[in-house]
């Protein structure tokens, strides 16, 4: 009998796992996609899509929030009205004088490729349009430089700091605000430690006035992200929830059926098997939640991300690797930081303590606030994270950290900062 019992678990177990997988890959958007073939092949079974409802507690907080709510308001009328894709709007724009060659035209439609739904330049395309073009990464972004004088402003550049001064080049301000609020942009994620300056309000109302995402405009027409997860910021404690708004609902109607039938019970089987499998993909992300918020608990509070292995997560969930791996793919969460890809906190380790998220993040503050009279070289770089960090590396890999990032080198970086001194 516990033999009978025993295996009888197993296959309900197995039934739901079948189920389970292609449920837990999907991304919360296309579930109802996935759920219709069950459906389909069971008459008891009714798929109710999940309603859109914005709850408070969720809603997007501090100045990224304003931003996109002011951005939103701002173009609905734009929205009403026929309007071309973005990346029509784009091609139509390369053209003389900005692009007055040939060359520079097949750069410029070479970078519209590589910009993505918001707007954004995706920088991995570099290499490949150098490679393309035999033209080397330089000149490619002297002319993604141009796209600042672009329709929407905004477009082309690398991340919303970027977008926030090409917008800001375009407006009329008063010199020494100008320099307030570039000061802002590049220091973001402290903007509220500025809150004392008396330019800070004159600053903040300008700010919110760029849009964010560039191509916000268009975004009515493109695929929408749509976060699993929620982590907010409950009276001082870290709190984690779904998006249970978005989950499509199965019902399973069973009025009036003899359910001693085969076919019947069967049916029903394979419809009980359905709910759990949805309830397990619920639990999963869930867990998963909790423990990013445990593992990058200071990440939400301002921090770089952490090491974290898919291994880790899953010996804490007891499942395989190659679950957790699943579960996270295409898979995001919502804090006050913005929307994250949750495969975006598995970061590489250098060492066991240290990720090379926050090896950079330190790179990117040593040269912004490097001498401009003597920039630091790779090689003292290299020298400040070792002591800072205690690890071993070498100079090709900051060299490549500072490319991903388009900083310059050394003497390059003295160049640009004689000329930007020189043109006050």
């Amino acid at each position: 009998m516990r033999l009978r019992a025993s295996q009888n678990q197993k296959q309900k177990l197995s039934s739901t796992l079948r189920s389970w997988l292609p449920i837990l890959q999907s991304d919360l958007d296309s579930l109802p996609e996935v759920l219709g073939p069950f459906a389909e092949a069971n008459p008891f079974i009714q798929i109710r899509a999940g309603n859109e409802k914005v709850d408070k507690k969720f809603a997007k907080q501090g100045f990224f929030g304003e931003l996109s709510k002011n951005s939103v308001s701002s173009t609905i009328e734009a929205l009403t009205v026929d309007k071309k894709s973005l990346f029509q709007a784009l091609y139509e724009q390369i053209a003389p004088p900005l692009f007055p060659t040939k060359k520079s035209q097949d750069v410029a439609f070479e970078i519209i490729e590589n910009i993505n739904h918001e707007g954004y330049f995706e920088e991995e395309g570099l290499d490949e349009i150098s490679k393309k073009l035999s033209l080397d990464v330089e000149s490619i972004e002297k002319i993604r430089a141009r796209f600042a004088y672009l329709d929407p402003c905004g477009i082309g550049a690398k991340d919303f700091k970027e977008a926030f001064l090409f917008q800001l080049e375009e407006m009329d301000v008063a010199p020494h605000l100008y320099d307030f609020i570039q000061k802002l942009v590049v220091d973001f994620e402290n903007i509220e430690n500025y809150s004392s300056h008396v330019d800070f309000q004159s600053a903040l109302k300008i700010i919110k006035k760029f849009k964010n995402p560039p191509a916000i405009d268009y975004l009515e027409d493109e695929v929408q992200i749509i976060p699993d997860i929620f982590v907010y910021d409950a009276k001082g404690s870290i709190e984690v929830a779904l998006n249970d708004a978005y989950y499509p609902e199965i019902i399973i109607e069973t009025d009036g059926l003899d359910e001693k039938l085969e076919f019947v019970s069967q049916k029903i089987k394979d419809a009980k098997d359905l709910v759990d499998a949805l309830e397990m993909r619920k639990a999963t992300l869930y867990k998963i939640g909790l423990m990013i918020v445990e593992y990058q608990y200071d990440f939400f509070f301002g921090r770089a991300i952490k090491p974290m292995k898919l291994k880790d997560l899953a010996d804490d969930l007891q499942r395989n690797p190659s679950t957790i791996s699943r579960a996270i793919a295409g898979k995001y969460l919502s804090c006050s930081r913005g929307i994250i890809p949750l495969k975006q906190f598995f970061a590489t380790a250098v060492d066991e303590d240290i990720s090379n998220s926050a090896i950079k993040d330190y790179m990117i503050e040593l040269v912004k606030f490097e001498d401009h009279k003597k920039p630091l070289s790779d090689i003292k770089i290299l020298e400040a994270i070792e002591s800072k960090f205690g690890v071993k590396m070498v100079r090709r890999t900051i060299t490549k950290y500072r490319k991903q990032f388009n900083i310059a080198g050394s003497s390059e970086r003295k160049k640009l900062y004689s000329l930007k001194y020189s043109s006050y």
